[in-house]
């Protein structure tokens, strides 16, 4: 007799880890990254894979891959607070806003 799956999920699809999302959520934005050749280039490439990761999680979120949303999700948003803090620390250093 086989095991039934938990509520909530369907039963034609494999479960998967949120660990998959998380690496693919850290090595696409490790990728689009490292285009920038500056701040201002890394921080642009950064927050167009973030909104595209986001994108990416809410469409798993429908089509039901949960964790793997929840994995994108969370990584993105390490990676977003990682180059917003970058861009603060030059802000607060130069007093000039590096996004403009």
């Amino acid at each position: 007799m086989q095991p039934q799956p938990p509520p909530g999920l369907y039963a034609g699809l494999p479960p998967r880890d949120r660990l998959s999302g998380l690496a693919a959520g850290a090595v696409w934005l490790a990728l689009f990254g490292s285009l920038g050749r500056d701040l201002a280039s890394y921080a642009w490439w950064t927050i167009g894979a973030g909104v595209s990761a986001w994108l990416v999680a809410l469409i798993l979120t429908q089509l039901g891959d949960r964790g793997v949303a929840l994995g994108v999700a969370c990584a993105s948003g390490v990676g977003l607070s990682v180059m917003f803090g970058f861009v603060a620390l030059r802000w607060i250093d130069t007093l000039d806003f590096p996004l403009w």
